[in-house]
């Protein structure tokens, strides 16, 4: 792991050196824009429109928009005189409760481990949590900025997650069209709905989710690099939920004791897809075409079967 940040976590009087590590990283497939003539990526350049030319970077500053185009400059010294002294250190505030912090507040998550003269007060601070059962709300700053943060235990892990202000936290009442909680709600869908969460709750266990749409993706990389056909799945009929009652009755049936499984509703009918007649050719990937089945990777029938399947559709019955 790369480190971060170092500093120390300032904890009464005692001082723990530490380094820091980010905890978390996003798996997103990710592509590049290329000139479609001749798959070069292509470049993001900093123009000035007013003086028609690029710009190197030791002649662009900061500034800050007051009102529609006029500025405030801010230079580095000017952030340099407001950096809090104590910029190297996780300084600990409170000790609170963790159910008593909503998830909506919790943002970057950071490994914390100690330097090398660190382990005894590290392992002592871990200890003690552990025996409390509470977390650390505290202050940090990093990259110039001041973060409110909480210092918690992951398995035997001490870490740092930055949180957000209140401030920085968007009220309630500025979501539109909520229903209001004097909403009239028939008793019977309530103990259903209620014995539905019973049936479907389980111990979490993070490594039964996976993200198949980055699956599939990858998948489909790996095929093209290959250089096979591809072919997309038909699209599955929504469903529509008519009513209320009938749906959590199935759903009860389906999960009852058993854990989740699928609700048996009638799905809307399908409408005939509508030719278009193009000078194109049509590819097996169209985004809104039907196509034949997706075969595993490394199935050398894929192609035959997609000729067999176009013969099929000329032949005259």
């Amino acid at each position: 792991m790369h480190t971060v940040w170092k500093g120390s976590i300032s904890f009464g009087l005692v001082n723990i050196p530490v380094k820091m590590f980010t905890a978390t990283e996003e798996r997103d497939i990710r592509f590049r824009q290329l000139h479609k003539e001749c798959h070069t990526p292509i470049k993001y350049t900093k123009m000035c429109p007013h003086c028609q030319r690029e710009l190197e970077a030791s002649e662009i500053v900061r500034g800050y928009e007051y009102e529609k185009g006029h500025f405030v400059i801010i230079d580095d010294s000017d952030l340099e005189a407001i950096t809090p002294e104590t910029r190297r250190a996780i300084e600990i505030l409170d000790f609170v409760d963790l159910k008593d912090i909503d998830p909506i507040y919790f943002d970057k998550s950071y490994f914390l481990s100690p330097q090398e003269t660190g382990d005894k007060a590290y392992s002592l601070l871990r200890a003690a949590m552990e025996e409390t059962g509470k977390i650390a709300v505290a202050q940090v700053t990093m990259r110039n900025r001041q973060s409110l943060a909480v210092v918690r235990l992951y398995e035997h892990c001490i870490m740092l997650e930055t949180i957000f202000y209140p401030d920085e936290v968007r009220p309630v009442s500025q979501v539109p069209a909520l229903p209001d909680f004097n909403v009239a709600l028939s008793e019977n869908e309530l103990k259903m709905a209620t014995e539905l969460i019973n049936n479907m709750t389980v111990p979490f266990e993070p490594g039964k989710y996976t993200d198949e749409y980055r699956a599939e993706l990858q998948a489909m990389i790996e095929k093209k690099l290959e250089g096979q056909e591809i072919a997309t799945s038909p699209a599955v009929p929504r469903t529509n939920v008519i009513d209320l009652m009938q749906a959590l009755r199935e759903s009860l049936e389906a999960t009852g004791g058993n854990g989740p499984g699928p609700i048996k509703l009638e799905p809307e009918p399908t409408p005939e897809p509508v030719k278009k007649k193009t000078g194109r050719k049509q590819t097996a990937a169209a985004p809104k075409e039907a196509a034949p089945v997706q075969k595993a990777a490394g199935d050398t029938t894929a192609g035959s079967t997609t000729k067999t399947l176009r013969r099929k559709k000329t032949t005259t019955v």
